[in-house]
């Protein structure tokens, strides 16, 4: 039985949890799915535009404030065995309750998130509450909790993990977030499903194009899985093996052309499409081989040196629900008219969106790919640790297809901040990052991703 797929973003209001300086209607104000709190208010007409005059300033009590999103849905049975509630992204710290039950919580803006719930669905009307602790009442605490640490503005952005510029940078308003700020859905499905899909294009010993794949699964029962894998003419079936949730496979693709940056060649794009019975992935990649030649800090595509003509990419918008895919795609097409030929996306971001990498592959640009740490000491403690583990895991398999990503980098600028700015003194040996920058985050890379090189941070030498 084929999955289905419900999208959950109509109906839902937002209200604050106490009082707050403008009066909310009593049954809340509508609130866009995906979305932010801030454009729910400016929407609905109860904050000034936060990008004006001095407005950041007199709206840093939303940063401050719990809020409740609500919606009720209609549900009817299916015919699956299983359905779960999936979001693709929650900011940052909240909890979810299905029907009264609190199905979750979570503590990442950075990671998806899906929990099982059918046995929580009725008949008819179901009531799905997203309830959000104020992000500087969790920072503060954990800061409170693991000792402060110096960073480059005082506010406690190491202390979560969310896009760090909300809480204020050199060139950005300080507009600190709360919302479900990329797609809800609920997705049914029998038997076993496609839970992960790992997609490499590049180029074996000889130079021909291949592709390496790991295929994830939830399965219900413990027999042998076949699984099958299609790219450029070409197909595999492999299988997954009795009582396993994973299996590998590499696929030649001869007849694929290689992708190359846009002022070194064309950009052929490949579909991979990726079956499990009824279910099936379908992505897309190109085929080349990237190099880092460390002395030099030379990057080289498909054994050919490229010059480097690189600028900083910044979240387009302090509010990513309202950035749009033309939008990125003008945005990149600028930088492509002002001779540029990479774009490093920074720590004090996001992983960006899909659309911005596959915007990337179609254009040629490279990516240099920041994790999101910047200008601050990080503590290593838990729960940060773990969080950290699991986002960079995600986000390492969902950028995988992508030929444009040819680095990842650990931090900016933490590895200059804990050798020249003094933090060393202010720690007295409290944890800052390095277990991060040159432990975790190399191992996942070359256990997740060995084909891009990795860095541990910028500067760095």
């Amino acid at each position: 039985m084929t999955p289905r797929h419900l999208s959950l973003h109509d109906g839902w209001t937002l209200t604050a949890d106490g009082p707050v300086p403008p009066a909310l209607p009593a049954g809340g104000v509508p609130a866009a799915v995906p979305g932010c709190v801030h454009t729910d208010l400016l929407a609905a007409g109860l904050i000034d535009d936060p990008y004006l005059d001095d407005n950041e300033e007199r709206l840093g009590w939303i940063g401050r404030t719990d809020w409740t999103y609500r919606t009720d849905f209609a549900w009817a049975a299916d015919g699956h065995e299983f359905t779960d509630l999936c979001f693709d992204g929650l900011d940052t710290v909240a909890t979810v309750l299905l029907n009264g039950t609190r199905i979750g919580s979570t503590a990442n803006q950075h990671r998806s998130y899906r929990f099982p719930v059918r046995p929580l669905l009725r008949e008819g009307t179901n009531t799905l509450v997203v309830r959000f602790t104020a992000p500087y009442t969790y920072a503060e605490a954990l800061r409170d909790k693991l000792g402060d640490r110096p960073g480059a503005y005082a506010e406690p952005y190491a202390f979560i993990r969310k896009m760090a510029c909300n809480f204020g940078w050199d060139w950005g308003p300080t507009l600190v977030t709360s919302g479900i700020w990329r797609p809800v859905a609920l997705e049914s499905w029998t038997g076993h499903r496609i839970a992960e899909v790992k997609a490499v294009g590049d180029l074996d010993g000889d130079g021909v194009p291949r592709l390496s794949l790991t295929l994830g699964v939830d399965r219900a029962g413990d027999g042998p899985l076949e699984a099958s894998v299609e790219v450029a003419g070409e197909r595999a079936v492999f299988t997954v093996p009795a009582g396993e949730d994973r299996a590998a496979v590499t696929l030649p693709v001869p007849g694929a052309a290689r992708w190359w940056p846009h002022s070194h060649g064309e950009q052929p794009l490949y579909d991979v499409t990726v079956r499990l019975g009824e279910d099936a992935w379908n992505g897309r990649t190109g085929f080349r081989g990237v190099g880092l030649e460390h002395e030099a800090f030379r990057i080289s595509v498909n054994d050919e040196p490229v010059f480097v003509r690189g600028v900083n990419w910044i979240p387009d918008d302090c509010f990513p629900a309202r950035i749009t895919r033309q939008r990125i795609s003008d945005r990149l097409d600028q930088a492509i008219a002002a001779n540029v030929n990479l774009v490093r996306v920074w720590g004090g971001g996001l992983y960006e969106s899909d659309d911005f990498y596959e915007l990337c592959d179609e254009k040629g640009l490279l990516v240099w790919q920041d994790f999101p740490f910047a200008c601050a000491a990080y503590p290593e403690e838990q729960p940060l640790y773990d969080e950290v583990a699991a986002e960079a895991r995600e986000n390492l398999v969902r950028l995988a297809p992508h030929p444009s990503l040819v680095l990842w980098c650990g931090n900016n600028e933490n590895l200059e901040g804990h050798a020249d700015w003094g933090w060393q003194e202010e720690l007295e040996g409290r944890t800052w990052g390095h277990a991060y920058y040159h432990e975790l985050l190399p191992a996942l890379c070359a256990e997740t991703d060995p084909s891009r090189p990795y860095w541990p941070g910028s500067p760095y030498s």
